[in-house]
């Protein structure tokens, strides 16, 4: 199929940016099969309606021709029916569970494919911190993103810093500390 016969979706709410999208690009060269059992979804008149950012990538790296295979058409959708297709082909239902990538997978790897797998610091030795800080009491601060997370995580965190240090002290603060 020629390429330049796939629109993109003039109202496609979803854009990439740099990285992002140089990750992408790079997934798309180094596992191409991924495009068959993911493709793209177009409409009657060939207008993207999920993977616009796959055509746009596809583009930039000079494809004028991709496999039939690549591409599933959804002639049979209304126009509301597009429109929604648009947005839940778009929405991440899920979430990761950390614990099972941490021990199933490469962190570094994942990273490459492009998931965004959040750093965890390394407390650095006593010796290594500046001399005026010797003689405070270290200190750990956990950022979660909504007040929803720290409710869900708040009771566990207490408990295990309650079994194994017990004499630490415990704050929660509603912002920045």
């Amino acid at each position: 199929m020629k390429l330049s016969d796939i629109k993109p979706n003039p109202d496609n709410p979803r854009i990439i940016r740099d990285a992002k999208f140089e990750q992408l690009k790079k997934s798309i060269q180094e596992f191409p099969a991924m495009l068959e059992l993911r493709p793209m979804v177009v409409d009657a008149d060939n207008v993207v309606l999920g993977g616009n950012m796959r055509l746009r990538a596809l583009q930039d790296l000079g494809y004028t021709e991709i496999p039939e295979a690549w591409v599933k058409r959804a002639e049979e959708l209304t126009e509301e029916e597009k429109r929604r297709f648009i947005i839940v082909d778009n929405v991440g239902y899920g979430e990761w569970d950390w614990e099972t990538i941490a021990n199933a997978w490469d962190a570094d790897e994942v990273r490459e494919w492009g998931l965004d797998v959040p750093g965890f610091a390394v407390m650095p030795e006593l010796d290594d911190l500046i001399a005026d800080e010797k003689n405070k009491p270290p200190t750990m601060k956990i950022t979660f993103p909504t007040p929803e997370d720290l409710q869900k995580c708040e009771t566990e965190l207490q408990e295990v810093l309650n079994r194994l240090c017990p004499n630490a002290f415990y704050s929660v603060s509603a912002g920045e500390l």
